[in-house]
């Protein structure tokens, strides 16, 4: 890993209306890190990871990826870092009208030309990546809300992305959908792709994250890695959320299985 961050996040401040969702958030990742945020509702997780692609804009602050400025809107930049930086909602947000296949090789050939041949050879080998290749020529209605997530992934590697975004990925999927589509991320962590992941799955967090950040009322409280943030919090709030979540059952830490089907 350089030492040169591929984000840098300075001081991050944004406002919807009067109120305040983000406060002088600072954060530096480097390339190959596997970041988890996680923290209640509210507190600016998702708006924090949206303004990494100006899907959300900071009113103060700094923000740079890649090297390449985001806080002055200029639209080249704003294009630029969307090529490289892949994002997975937690709606899925494929086309209904397009076919898996069509989903994955649309933005490779529109946005950076790739001919059709050879934009359809990589959406296979990312399709076979996620282990749906078989669901090819489906439309996302013909599959499982697990199985659109993966398409989901597959079409944000198909843009060759240096940094992942995931926010709550598996927040909108049934219990027995959700190991899936951790699984697949849990091969993209240890391939060593640049990942940042809003989740509430403490599990995948412990397995893969190189830190875990607790956020709460629009400020970072806690950054740590996982064997410090979980076996020793320090923040109040942090020790709160911690015993609430994991007394839940819903996101206790969980068993994997990637590799398996």
């Amino acid at each position: 890993m350089s030492n040169e961050p591929i984000i840098r996040i300075e001081k991050a401040n944004k406002w919807y209306g009067q109120f305040q969702v983000l406060t002088d958030v600072d954060l530096e990742v480097k390339a190959g890190e596997r970041i988890v945020i996680c923290g209640p509702s509210g507190s600016g997780k998702s708006t924090l990871i949206r303004c990494i692609n100006h899907l959300e804009k900071v009113e103060k602050g700094r923000i740079a990826v890649d090297g390449i400025e985001l806080t002055g809107h200029e639209r080249k930049n704003v294009d630029a870092v969307r090529r490289e930086v892949g994002m997975v909602f937690q709606q899925f947000n494929l086309f209904p009208h397009l076919t898996v296949l069509q989903n994955c090789t649309l933005s490779p050939m529109h946005s950076r030309g790739v001919p059709r041949e050879a934009a359809e050879a990589t959406a296979m080998k990312y399709l076979q990546r996620v282990r749906i290749p078989e669901q090819a020529n489906k439309y996302p209605s013909q599959l499982s809300g697990g199985q659109q997530q993966r398409v989901a992934i597959a079409r944000a590697l198909c843009m060759n992305p240096k940094i992942m975004l995931f926010d709550e990925p598996t927040s909108a999927l049934d219990p027995e959908m959700v190991n899936e589509v951790l699984d697949t991320m849990i091969g993209l962590a240890e391939d060593g792709m640049t990942m940042l992941c809003v989740t509430h799955e403490m599990g995948f967090a412990r397995r893969v994250a190189d830190r875990v950040i607790f956020m709460a009322d629009g400020r970072v409280l806690e950054m740590a890695p996982p064997d410090q943030f979980f076996g020793n919090p320090q923040h109040p709030k942090l020790k709160a959320f911690l015993g609430q979540i994991l007394s839940s059952g819903e996101r206790q830490p969980l068993h994997y299985s990637y590799g398996s089907q």
